[in-house]
């Protein structure tokens, strides 16, 4: 079947450096992706996944006063040997 296609910009672009990738026809290469594309597009639709969930769990209270300063959680976590 011959027919005429109008391929955005960034499909097009994806098709040229595929072919030139594979060093096949662009005729090929568009065949290929329709194919897989529309397979892919008639299987039914995956299951939902089951949301993950993570445990909160408490670490106890913040050891060192404020943590914005660098230098001084350093300083708390590695004793004298920081300075």
């Amino acid at each position: 079947m011959r027919t005429t296609l109008t391929l955005d910009k960034d499909v097009a672009i994806a098709l040229e450096r595929l072919r030139k990738a594979r060093k096949a026809s662009l005729k090929k290469i568009v065949n290929e992706a329709l194919r897989q594309g529309l397979t892919r597009m008639a299987a039914p639709p995956a299951a939902p996944r089951k949301p993950f969930r993570t445990r909160a769990l408490s670490l106890g209270r913040c050891l060192v006063g404020n943590v914005d300063n660098v230098a001084e959680v350093l300083a708390v976590a590695e004793g004298e040997r920081f300075k």
